[in-house]
């Protein structure tokens, strides 16, 4: 992993600069300048500006309908969304796909970053790199979470910030064996982009101070507009995804208008055009007067909606710096203007605001005070900058739950925050924990008689029912409880049906899926009943029967994950390290097998092994089914089966083929 990481490392640095190159000549193609300045770019004629971007819209349109479609938008979602889906495996081409489209978009001036697509671009290239040497798909996801952190090392020169990216977003995993490896992967790529780039920062940032204790007040209500911001910016982002989906347009064309209507802004602010450093610069140098840094504030995100809502290729990381930027400005020339002896500069607002902004809108607040401070190499901006963020992100995550990132995935159906592992019951139903032996009592029935239903079978619940058996209500032992030292007096006094609770408690069909029971459960800890469709009772679930099997089959995932490694690498055959005479077998399906379930066959009692996992064939390529197969799995020719067991288990299985 150590010698793996360093490769996608190296590679990630040199995509990173190669990224930048490409670019250049994008811009040099485009504007006839390989590097355009605000000035420049003035003086160019209007007609210009518009075609500039809409032609390049339309080379992006083209790219992504035709190449990849996971070219289309910021990258980070798509990336995010194969380390939790698909267990980390991304198409090699998009790595060419991303590349070319998001450089054409940033070169002939789409609003975007170029930080989201060389994340993109590095994930792809260390999840390529990851299927080739046929590793786990644990190992592959820690791999491409190395390809992420080194295109945001390589582009930022920040080694830190960029791991933190990568286990802050990407992975959400501080393990020391997920962290390692990406650090070695963000050093490599640091040390990469360096050499080519030189040691030198993204910005020119300005000589900071805090003046005064009294000062972090003005950068805390700098946070909490930074969140409202923030907001703003998701909110604006994705109306205009859904306004441009609703446009009778085709597809490829769609960036064209986005384009053109980029274009038609830049006639009168020029700076929202690319990725937008040198009016970061400027505000950084205090030199944007009030009025253009509120306007460019509000411009900057109608523009960057524009471009990736119309189908556009870019990231969101550097318009985020950018609007961070303006409003931290405008916060800071107010201030200052307001308490000049007692405050810093306009500059000093617009850093921690460029930290605050992206904090809030990825949710992400440790990475965005990390990039800040390696920005600035400076101590002493570390205080405001956490106040600022923690505020900034704290307001933004109460506000909505969902980051930049994370929303468009809940817009696809994808929720990476729900409980992952919780997911594992999903194919599993009620009836597969079910007990169908329970206590029942009549509601006439005296409290003796409901005291002895416990002591006859363990159980902390008895169901009150009618003849039928319709069920009336429950009676919990902590229900009992209280009048056990009076059941003598009381025993001819008080019946069931005094007792019971009518509702209150959840209620299950033999169908309900187990994730779904486990998340009703809440906070009531006793057994519940199981009804068929007329309501009446036919079993019970135990809450520890759910535990029980959400961490069996939570150990059985590990456990297929961990040991794909030995499938994927084609070995038919391996033994365990440390357990004397069990092996562990890649075995085809017998042809008797096929068009059956597993429970049918029976392979545990008939061969004495276990079934952790299943690969499925399809059109030339193998793919670990995603269910943890159970009884009711049903097997197909195609389909390779992961066993474990003693050799003569194994040596009977594959007799049967």
């Amino acid at each position: 992993m150590v010698i793996v990481s360093v490769g996608i490392g190296v590679l990630g640095g040199l995509c990173a600069v190669g990224f930048r190159e490409l670019i250049r000549i994008g811009q040099l193609l485009a504007w006839r300048t390989g590097s355009y300045t605000l000035d420049y770019i003035r003086e160019l004629p209007a007609w210009w500006k518009v075609a500039a971007p809409a032609g390049g819209g339309l080379i992006v349109g083209l790219i992504i309908h035709f190449l990849a479609s996971e070219a289309k938008g910021h990258g980070v979602p798509e990336v995010m969304e194969s380390v939790v889906l698909r267990g980390g495996r991304i198409r090699p081409r998009v790595v060419l796909a991303k590349m070319v489209a998001s450089g054409v978009c940033i070169a002939s001036g789409g609003s975007v970053g170029r930080e989201g697509p060389i994340v993109q671009i590095g994930s792809a290239i260390g999840s390529t790199i990851g299927q080739w040497l046929g590793i786990g798909e644990r190992r592959l996801r820690t791999l491409v979470g190395c390809g992420a952190a080194a295109g945001i090392a390589g582009t930022f020169n920040a080694p830190v910030a960029g791991a933190l990216f990568a286990v802050e977003i990407i992975l959400g995993d501080f393990g020391v064996s997920q962290f390692s490896p990406i650090v070695i992967s963000s050093v490599a790529a640091t040390v990469v982009s360096r050499h080519f780039l030189g040691d030198f920062p993204a910005f020119t940032v300005p000589h900071y101070a805090l003046e005064s204790p009294l000062e972090l007040i003005a950068y805390a209500v700098l946070g909490v507009l930074a969140g409202l911001v923030a907001l703003l910016f998701i909110r604006v982002l994705y109306g205009a995804e859904d306004l441009f989906e609703r446009m009778q347009i085709a597809g490829p064309f769609k960036p064209v208008v986005g384009g053109a209507l980029v274009g038609v802004v830049a006639l009168r602010f020029p700076e929202v055009f690319g990725v937008g450093y040198e009016a970061i610069n400027e505000a950084l140098q205090g030199r944007v007067v009030l009025d253009v840094l509120l306007v460019l504030v509000v411009v900057k995100i109608l523009t960057v909606a524009l471009t990736i809502g119309s189908g556009g290729s870019g990231g969101i990381f550097a318009p985020s710096l950018f609007v961070g930027a303006m409003l931290g400005g405008a916060v800071g020339t107010v201030v200052h203007a307001a308490w000049p002896g007692v405050t810093g500069g306009p500059g000093a607002y617009a850093l921690v605001g460029m930290g605050a902004v992206v904090g809030a809108s990825t949710h992400a607040p440790i990475t965005a005070i990390l990039i800040i401070f390696e920005l600035t190499n400076d101590y002493k901006i570390i205080l405001p900058l956490m106040i600022t963020c923690i505020v900034a992100t704290l307001l933004a995550t109460q506000l909505q739950r969902a980051s930049i990132y994370t929303l468009k995935l809940l817009r696809r159906g994808v929720d990476i925050h729900s409980g992952q592992t919780v997911n594992v019951l999903r194919h599993l139903q009620v009836s597969d924990v079910m007990r169908e032996a329970f206590l029942t009592v009549d509601p006439q029935e005296p409290v003796v008689r409901v005291v002895s239903r416990f002591i006859d079978q363990p159980g902390d619940s008895v169901f009150v029912v009618d003849p039928e058996p319709f069920l009336a209500g429950v009676i919990t032992i902590d229900e009992v409880r209280p009048i056990m030292a009076d059941i003598a007096s009381l025993g001819s006094l008080v019946i069931a049906g005094d007792m019971m609770r009518e509702g209150g408690f959840p209620k299950f069909v033999r169908t309900d899926r187990l994730d779904e029971a486990m998340r009703r459960f809440g906070g009531y800890h006793y057994s519940c009943p199981v009804l068929d469709e007329e309501g009446r009772v036919v079993g019970t679930v135990w809450p520890e029967d759910v535990i029980e099997r959400y961490n069996a089959e939570v150990l059985k995932r590990e456990m297929a994950s961990t040991m794909a490694l030995a499938v994927t690498n084609g070995v038919r055959e391996q033994t365990l390290p440390g357990v004397h005479g069990v092996r562990l077998a890649e075995v085809p399906v017998p042809p008797g097998f096929v068009g059956r379930t597993l429970g049918e066959l029976e392979i545990r009692r008939r061969f004495d092994v276990t079934v952790l996992l299943i690969k499925r064939r399809s059109g030339g390529s193998e793919a670990l089914v995603e269910q943890i197969p159970d009884a009711s799995f049903v097997l197909e020719a195609s389909d390779v089966l992961l066993v474990l067991g003693a050799e003569g288990g194994l040596r009977r299985l594959e007799a049967e083929g």
